[in-house]
């Protein structure tokens, strides 16, 4: 079976499991979502929304949060990996999406990576999920499901995400993000993959040489 129609399978297949995928991070609009993925790298969606359920009923935006202290948002975010780092990260956003963009949250990459702590992946979850567009984040997760499967051979995840958008449908991409990442997550795991109730395991190249 070939990458492109191993797609097709997998929208029926995971398309079936999720039928409505979305981030699991918690949000009511564009800037929280980015202030939430910020402080997701290297920790987990349930982590980050102990935390944003407190920081965002102080500062539930970018003029409010913008105001606050250094040592009042790390108190907030205390408990996170890395927590120096990102406090100083999302106040500095949010200084400059007041001062530079009238509060709100850029939809173009370009600026969205300007911004201290944000990299591709973090731009193309926001524009993603707060924008709809037709980009692919790819982390870990995703990383290994494609690879495992069989829809990509890569080593790096910036070529994970060329390759996928190669091969999935543009209509399809905001979806499969969320099936990729949500199989990875709670089926193909990075440790103890659970390929024998895996309803992909029939075609997926990793399951096949572990049989």
């Amino acid at each position: 079976m070939t990458p492109k129609e191993k797609i097709v399978l997998l929208k029926e297949v995971l398309g079936s499991r999720y039928p409505n995928p979305k981030s699991e991070l918690n949000f009511e609009n564009p800037f929280q979502l980015l202030i939430a993925t910020i402080l997701a790298a290297q920790s987990t969606d349930r982590q980050v929304n102990v935390i944003t359920r407190e920081l965002f009923r102080v500062a539930p935006d970018a003029k409010s949060l913008s105001r606050m202290e250094l040592d009042g948002v790390k108190n907030l975010v205390r408990s996170i990996n890395y927590y120096n780092n990102k406090a100083k990260n999302i106040l500095e956003v949010s200084r400059i999406l007041v001062n530079e963009y009238e509060g709100r949250v850029p939809d173009r990459r370009a600026a969205l990576e300007s911004l201290p702590g944000v990299g591709r992946k973090t731009a193309n979850v926001v524009l993603s999920n707060a924008f709809h567009q037709a980009v692919m984040p790819v982390d870990t997760h995703v990383h290994r499901v494609s690879n495992r499967i069989g829809l990509v051979k890569t080593g790096k995840v910036e070529e994970t995400e060329t390759e996928l958008m190669k091969i999935i449908p543009e209509a399809w991409v905001i979806d499969f993000h969320h099936y990729l990442l949500l199989h990875g997550r709670y089926t193909c795991k990075a440790k103890k993959p659970e390929c024998p109730s895996c309803p992909l395991s029939f075609v997926c190249d990793y399951a096949r040489l572990q049989s």
